[in-house]
């Protein structure tokens, strides 16, 4: 039996300079996992608990209480044990903590060891970290999945929470179509960000980048946006709706102040039917193939109705699930979207990521999986949207070495999977 010998963990610092977890597992094999671990900006407020230390380092959001945490408490409870058995691990931890959104160790603290145990057993049994997430992932379902390569959802164009401009809507992705290989659409996606640079630098505009390497200038409405997206895919002659497609982040419980929606940059205020009425003719007027969180983690009446008049369109939960499958499940039962956003840190172990993940399968919603803002160059999510056959994956604008590493790490997969000759 491998066994767990030691697990270690230093303060790292994420793409935003804001420390974060590096777990190192060691097992009795001489085996070894790492991982990193990201945090998110706009979060919704049902996520688990990122234990942070409060104090005068880093303005507060040191790691030092969420390490301590590992040393002292997550790794006496796993030494010696079986390095096979993720699910245990996973409720050893669980257990451990005791609380809905794990705020007495932190979900930081939990997922960094979960993930890193991954990697240790999947280094172990010398097998790619995809094709171990697949075996965890098979062994829930006793279905035999294959292993497919995602379709990139690239956020080419940020505001919100992402950047300092005054756009409302957060994150502005380009994806390929559906036809096309995973390295051929990446391919046309970077052909359309370069284009998009091109065409706001001679307009006179920023091209600067935002926390997921988008670019942000201050341009006037989410309209204007979305039509500079246009131009950009037709500048890299490519068709718009046929080659390449546009979907949205709203990240709607932003712009909600308790009652209303507030679009700052247009100056406008909404109702919740007043938001999906937007929406609709948005949508309608651009194509826009896929819609997250269109409306407030708790707006579901909103959620129902929106996801009852946009018929045919990806409609992807994100705050209001958070990866949680008591949340997906209300979600399914009440027919609010159709999609779910995977975040592993949002419910802080790979074994609860994976139960949501089946649940959405199981009911036909499609999973995303995704980044955060702030993130590492550890590529896992990469190796987890191909290991669970997810379709989709969220990393960010082809910019900046911590969304690039997922993508990379992609390729790298395609490749093996699918050799070129």
């Amino acid at each position: 039996m491998i066994k767990i010998k030691s697990i270690d963990a230093i303060e790292i610092l994420d793409s935003r300079g804001v420390p974060s977890i590096h777990t190192s597992v060691v097992l009795n094999s001489g085996h070894k996992g790492d991982a990193m671990i990201p945090s998110g900006a706009s979060t919704g407020k049902k996520e688990a608990f990122e234990l942070r230390d409060n104090d005068e380092r880093f303005d507060g959001k040191g790691t030092k209480k969420a390490i301590k945490n590992i040393k002292n408490l997550i790794q006496p409870a796993l030494l010696g044990k079986s390095i096979e058995d993720q699910k245990e691990l996973d409720q050893i931890m669980i257990d451990l903590d005791g609380t809905r959104q794990k705020k007495k160790i932190g979900a930081n603290s939990i997922l960094s060891v979960s993930l890193a145990c991954t990697r240790a057993a999947a280094n172990a049994m010398k097998l790619p970290l995809y094709d171990y997430i697949r075996i965890l992932f098979d062994s829930k379902s006793n279905k035999s999945s294959t292993l497919s390569m995602p379709r990139p959802m690239l956020n080419i164009f940020n505001g919100g929470a992402h950047s300092n401009n005054k756009i409302d809507i957060q994150e502005f992705m380009i994806m390929p179509s559906d036809d096309v290989s995973f390295s051929e659409g990446l391919k046309k996606c970077v052909q359309v960000y370069s284009s998009l640079k091109r065409l706001l630098s001679s307009e006179g505009w920023s091209t600067n980048v935002g926390d997921e390497g988008g670019f942000a200038p201050n341009l006037d409405s989410n309209e204007e946006v979305i039509e500079y997206l246009i131009k950009a895919i037709k500048s890299a002659n490519f068709s718009y709706g046929k080659d390449i497609f546009i979907s949205l982040d709203c990240a709607a419980s932003e712009f909600f102040d308790g009652k209303n929606y507030i679009l700052n940059a247009t100056d406008e205020t909404f109702s919740s039917d007043g938001l999906i009425d937007y929406y609709v003719k948005l949508i309608k007027k651009f194509d826009i193939k896929s819609i997250e969180d269109p409306l407030h983690e708790d707006d579901w009446g909103g959620w129902i109705k929106l996801t009852r008049e946009l018929s045919g369109v990806q409609i992807v939960g994100d705050d209001i699930f958070v990866t949680q499958r008591d949340l997906l499940k209300k979600g399914i039962d009440s027919r609010a979207g159709n999609a779910i956003l995977i975040k592993p840190n949002q419910v802080g172990t790979l074994t609860e990521s994976l139960d949501s993940i089946q649940i959405a399968k199981e009911n036909g919603f499609n999973t995303i999986i995704s980044h955060r803002s702030g993130e590492t160059e550890d590529s896992f999510i990469a190796d987890l949207a191909v290991g669970v056959d997810a379709k989709q994956i969220k990393a960010g604008a082809p910019s900046r070495s911590d969304r690039n590493s997922k993508y990379n790490r992609l390729l790298i997969i395609e490749n093996e999977l699918y050799p070129k000759k």
